[in-house]
């Protein structure tokens, strides 16, 4: 695999197409991927910045999003998951709202860096479901990209959960947001087919 530099997110993000001022704003947060990434890993082992580049390259090859602001939050959504604490550095790059859209997509126990206590899944599905439909199309981006690398994972409870969470959660959203827009009707029936077809693959 090529190594993972500036020039590489650049090229997954497709920015040599965007204009001057969009590529700009595409190598500050590029910069801050690699920043805020490094030295996380997934649980299978692999560097993390490898999976927000595989949503980018999800939304744009496979949903056929083309606008820079949407790939940009794709690249940056687990940004506060992983680093809080990056939060003033996104704010001063990226402003405000950018990261107040990223605030939205984090659950609180990660913003808040304690474990997860009673009522947290319900304020995350509540988070989720209050999402534009811009954000929401980034988050069920993660959920496919999600799904597919689940067997590499380790963890075969976090499996059963994701998956229990996929089937009565996500979906049913995902289902309810497909006619406000063309990408959240692709993305929904990607999400449905793939689901049943791992579901069927796991129960012959």
């Amino acid at each position: 695999m090529d190594p993972i530099d500036l020039d590489h997110v650049l090229t997954v993000l497709g920015a040599a197409a965007w204009s001057p001022d969009e590529q700009s704003r595409a190598r500050v947060a590029a910069g801050l991927a690699l920043t805020v990434y490094d030295g996380h890993t997934r649980d299978q082992g692999t560097p993390y910045l490898e999976h927000p580049l595989a949503v980018v390259r999800l939304l744009r090859t496979e949903i056929g999003v083309r606008r820079p602001e949407t790939l940009i939050l794709a690249l940056l959504h687990d940004a506060l998951e992983v680093a809080p604490e990056s939060e003033a550095l996104l704010v001063h790059h990226l402003g405000g709202p950018f990261t107040a859209r990223l605030r939205a997509m984090t659950a609180d126990h990660r913003l808040e860096q304690r474990p997860k206590s009673d009522g947290d899944e319900t304020r995350w599905r509540t988070k989720q479901a209050a999402l534009p439909p811009e954000d929401l199309l980034v988050r069920l981006a993660d959920r496919l990209h999600n799904l597919r690398d689940l067997a590499a994972s380790p963890n075969l409870d976090r499996c059963r959960r994701f998956l229990q969470t996929l089937g009565d959660f996500h979906l049913p959203l995902a289902d309810a947001a497909r006619d406000l827009d063309p990408h959240l009707e692709t993305m929904h029936a990607r999400l449905h087919a793939e689901y049943v077809h791992h579901i069927q693959e796991v129960r012959p």
